[in-house]
């Protein structure tokens, strides 16, 4: 009982002693008045007679008072103690975050509509049952916060992991409060917000930040890299010049290929930071599809992967298109393609024409697939399915927003048989259409 109540218990009885002394005097005032008016010559034995009936109606008026007044006290008091409840329900229901509260073996008293919303388990579930949103690997992380509770630290405010009826883990903020029954037992009222859109945000910002980092460097680097680059051309240049065989001119041919393309990576790395405008011009839909898949080639074969790729549908199919984006764009789909297969897979690359005025390539892999729940969020900047140190996220965003600049379309899809499947269509080039558009 707390002090408030005690107090309001010794003003009822005091108020209800205070009303009985009352009753009582008024009764033996009237009766006496009655008494001198109209019995006054009565014998002893009717005035013994008198007596007691005087003090028994007394007695039953006191004891009908008592009675309506405790009744009445009574009344009161459980209107007050519901009227209490449904304010603390309403505030239980009202608050933001989930609720429980539970003893110290963890077995649930209170469970509120925020809770059963954000973990799945109804009030029914719970109540009375050992807390299931602790995961086993945290639980002796609970029972350390418990135990500095009790030894009288302040409320823990801590971020953790808890878990819905699906078993999924969900990345909560946690607040937790101590406080005693009227039996002196412990018990604990648990606090959680769902965090895990505040936490994506915190590891996007901080992948920007990792990425900005990233840029700087890559600058300096670009920077150094140009004049040996430079120099290795010009120096492969003055080799094809000189007489040599077939094959040596075609390793030459191709050694120069691959130089001016890292080349003209540098320069853009070192443009970045400015975003030119794309340089574009009539470019062979086909030969820039052969040439980077050629470029690929030493990545496959320490996969010990393999490509078929057929470009015979879109032979001398031109698209007006910026060189080094759309290198860009086909590294980018094929190296997710790569990063997918096994060791030793196969990724097909199958051209075609879309009627006279599209071209289209669909890049197949037969690794996993992609999870249904991730088909929609593919896009977006930061988002991959990749592990930890393997990814950005940014790959699949760069390539959506190069295909958007060239008026194409990219779609990712599962395969039927398995594997997954991105399909790029971009327009076919007609001369003094596309530089007008």
């Amino acid at each position: 009982m707390t002090e408030r109540d005690a107090q309001w218990s010794g003003w009822s009885w005091t108020t209800l002693m205070l009303s009985s002394l009352s009753i009582v005097a008024l009764v033996f005032s009237a009766w006496e008045l009655v008494e001198n008016r109209l019995f006054r010559h009565v014998d002893y034995l009717t005035l013994h007679y008198l007596y007691i009936t005087r003090g028994i109606a007394s007695s039953l008026l006191l004891a009908l008072w008592a009675a309506w007044y405790v009744l009445r006290q009574q009344r009161k008091s459980e209107e007050e103690i519901r009227l209490s409840r449904e304010h603390y329900r309403r505030l239980l229901e009202a608050s933001p975050g989930a609720v429980a509260l539970y003893d110290s073996s963890l077995v649930v008293t209170e469970w509120n509509r925020t809770a059963e919303r954000l973990y799945g388990f109804t009030k029914a579930d719970v109540l009375g049952r050992r807390l299931p949103t602790v995961p086993p690997d945290r639980e002796p992380e609970l029972a350390e916060r418990l135990r500095r509770l009790r030894s009288g630290e302040p409320i823990v405010v801590a971020e953790t992991i808890r878990r819905d009826a699906g078993g999924a883990e969900i990345e909560v903020q946690l607040s937790l409060l101590l406080f005693r029954d009227e039996s002196a037992h412990d018990l604990f009222l648990e606090v959680t917000e769902d965090i895990r859109e505040r936490t994506r945000l915190r590891q996007t910002l901080i992948e920007i930040e990792k990425l900005t980092s990233m840029g700087r460097t890559a600058a300096g680097t670009a920077h150094h890299l140009n004049t040996p680059l430079a120099t290795m051309l010009l120096r492969v240049q003055m080799m094809r010049d000189r007489r040599h065989d077939g094959a040596t001119a075609a390793d030459l041919e191709q050694l120069e290929t691959t130089l001016l393309f890292c080349r003209q990576f540098v320069s853009r790395l070192l443009e970045f930071t400015r975003r030119p405008e794309a340089r574009k011009q009539p470019e062979d839909f086909g030969l820039t599809l052969e040439s980077v898949v050629s470029f690929l080639e030493p990545s496959v074969a320490a996969r010990g992967a393999r490509v078929e790729m057929d470009v015979r549908p879109v032979a001398g199919a031109k698209v007006f298109a910026d060189k080094n984006l759309l290198e860009v764009l086909f590294t980018i789909v094929l190296g997710n393609a790569l990063d997918a297969v096994p060791d030793g897979g196969c990724i097909e690359v199958r051209c075609s024409r879309e009627g006279a005025e599209k071209v289209a390539v669909e890049i197949a892999d037969n690794g996993p697939g992609i999870a249904t729940a991730d088909l929609p969020r593919l896009f977006e900047p930061f988002f991959t399915t990749k592990g930890p140190g393997k990814g950005t996220g940014l790959g699949l965003a760069i390539a959506r927003s190069v295909v958007l600049e060239h008026g194409g379309t990219i779609l990712l899809r599962n395969a039927p048989a398995g594997g997954a499947v991105a399909s790029i269509t971009l327009p076919v080039w007609r001369e003094g259409t596309a530089e007008a558009a």
